[in-house]
């Protein structure tokens, strides 16, 4: 199975299918601290819902570069479940590179500063709860870009339509904070809680929740490819 993860890391970076998410979110981010400076926590809460759409289309694109028979014949090498599972870390892989990436790149543009008053986070503190959003949104968004892939949904204008109801789904119910809420990952209460209350319990509630709803979606991933064949 190392050896299928490997094969599609490298179909995904040899192909160039790779450039295309990587510039949109390094854009993206550019316009977001081009803005202004900001403490870590915040800016990288922020960081965090940008990336979630670039993390989730990334996943499609690096699912859909195998061809159809390719894919089937690897299924013939490993087993089904162990194809699958190829897929979904392979695109973790890529994910969290990614986040790598979304992490560093403030520091490189003078996008993040230090504390400035008293009751200001550490910039330690900062950091860890900018990774813990991050890590908050990489399963979400790998489970909606693996739900939104060719072999879950067929059609290129499924898998279109998946990732733009998933990703604007995600920042509208997040932002009503009141309308069926657990319908969406909880990227924008993670964002909130690295700019206003991080209380242990509370991050792990955040957390739980969004373990659950990628473990939902990628149970319809699995129901879905079942159904492709």
């Amino acid at each position: 199975m190392n050896a299928l993860i490997r094969m599609r890391l490298a179909g995904f970076l040899r192909t160039g299918r790779a450039i295309a998410p990587l510039l949109a979110g390094l854009v993206t981010l550019g316009i977001l601290y081009g803005g202004g400076r900001a403490q870590p926590a915040e800016a990288y809460g922020v960081s965090a819902v940008v990336l979630f759409p670039v993390i989730a289309w990334q996943t499609k694109i690096l699912l859909d570069v195998e061809p159809d028979v390719q894919r089937r014949l690897a299924q013939v090498a490993v087993g089904v479940s162990r194809e699958r599972l190829a897929g979904l870390l392979a695109a973790s892989v890529a994910a969290l590179v990614t986040v790598g990436v979304g992490l560093l790149f403030p520091w490189l543009v003078g996008g993040v500063s230090g504390p400035v008053e008293p009751g200001d986070r550490s910039i330690p503190v900062g950091l860890a709860l900018g990774l813990w959003a991050h890590l908050v949104a990489v399963p979400a968004a790998v489970a909606l870009g693996a739900l939104a892939s060719r072999a879950s949904v067929g059609g290129a204008g499924y898998g279109v339509a998946v990732l733009a109801l998933g990703g604007v789904g995600a920042v509208v119910l997040g932002l009503s904070g009141s309308v069926a809420p657990w319908l969406a990952p909880p990227i924008m209460a993670a964002a909130r809680a690295t700019g206003g209350d991080a209380a242990a319990l509370s991050l792990l509630g955040l957390t739980m929740w969004a373990l659950a709803w990628s473990a939902a979606v990628v149970g319809g991933y699995l129901w879905r490819r079942r159904a492709q064949g």
